[in-house]
């Protein structure tokens, strides 16, 4: 199959990559290294992205050509249920204060990040773009979920009332080097790569997972994810959301069983019932994406080795 013609080539390019110190950021760092064009950062200490005026001063005086934007308060369930007030204004901050930015200065081309959580609780699997705003968010991420739903329509609206093609795709869940390595605020996998990594160092008996396990989620790993996003800031040119994943799921006790050969562990696995799993399933219909001539690279398998390697690398002179 041939790939979707170019429509934005970044050759000679300015592009500005919000949120470069995270995961998702420094992936997309790396992968733009390889385009002909010149990458701009920011970090918050020089530049917070809720505050609107220094966003305004920032764009007027760098003017890139196109920004991604992968800045964003994020979280697993936890953080998510603890802290829905700020998941919603800040993220809302962010996105407001980045698009207006870019667009009241000119900036051609946006790619805005969402996340497979702005889809309905029961939406039908594996989740289309036509699925969205069809039922009820999921109570336990709804605030980043709404914030998110209101990206996507401000680029849209921007490209039916302006003409500016800022697009929106909607990544999966992503794991990677420079994930969040917490047990609160983290998602899963780095929270069980933690636990299994800590209990293989001290010899723990068993690591506790929450929820039954049951649950079914659909990950790809942060490098094949920023590969997928350059080409469609290349290539994609409609105002429709579109959602990037792998096509494939794994229970989560499969992915701990899973991250527990990997690091070794050798002891039980114990589910809190208590915990919330969340959604009981949610794989997203990936098939817009692939039809343009993308597909991803890296097996869960190959990627969590990578990641927990590169976690045991960063932690091994703390446990030395």
């Amino acid at each position: 199959m041939a790939d979707a013609p170019v429509v934005f080539p970044l050759r000679g390019r300015r592009v500005y990559v919000a949120g470069a110190s995270g995961m998702v950021g420094g992936a997309l760092v790396r992968r733009l290294a390889s385009e002909d064009c010149e990458v701009l950062t920011t970090r918050r200490a020089e530049l917070d992205l809720t505050r609107q005026q220094p966003v305004e001063d920032w764009f007027a005086a760098n003017r890139p050509d196109a920004v991604i934007l992968a800045a964003a308060r994020v979280g697993g369930i936890g953080a998510n249920t603890a802290f829905p007030a700020e998941f919603l204004n800040q993220n809302l901050a962010i996105q407001t204060n980045v698009i207006e930015a870019a667009h009241a200065n000119g900036c051609e081309r946006l790619l805005f990040l969402g996340s497979s959580c702005i889809y309905p609780k029961d939406s039908p699997q594996p989740m289309r773009e036509e699925h969205l705003m069809q039922g009820p968010l999921e109570p336990t991420n709804e605030g980043y979920a709404l914030a998110k739903i209101a990206g996507i329509r401000a680029c849209q609206y921007l490209w039916r009332q302006h003409g500016r093609h800022y697009i929106s795709a909607m990544p999966t869940n992503l794991f990677g080097p420079g994930d969040n390595f917490d047990l609160v605020a983290g998602h899963v996998i780095p929270a069980l790569i933690v636990k299994f990594v800590a209990a293989v160092r001290t010899g723990a008996p068993t690591v506790t997972i929450w929820g039954t396990g049951s649950a079914r989620r659909e990950f790809m790993h942060a490098d094949d994810c920023a590969d997928a996003l350059i080409f469609l800031l290349k290539r994609y040119d409609a105002p429709e959301h579109i959602n990037v994943g792998t096509g494939e799921e794994v229970s989560i006790l499969e992915l701990a069983e899973m991250i527990a050969d990997l690091t070794g562990f050798e002891g039980e696995i114990v589910k809190d019932t208590t915990k919330p799993d969340g959604m009981a399933r949610k794989l997203m219909d990936s098939s817009r994406l692939r039809a343009l001539g993308w597909t991803p690279r890296i097996g869960l398998r190959e990627g969590l080795d990578r990641t927990i390697r590169a976690y045991r690398a960063q932690t091994e002179d703390a446990h030395a």
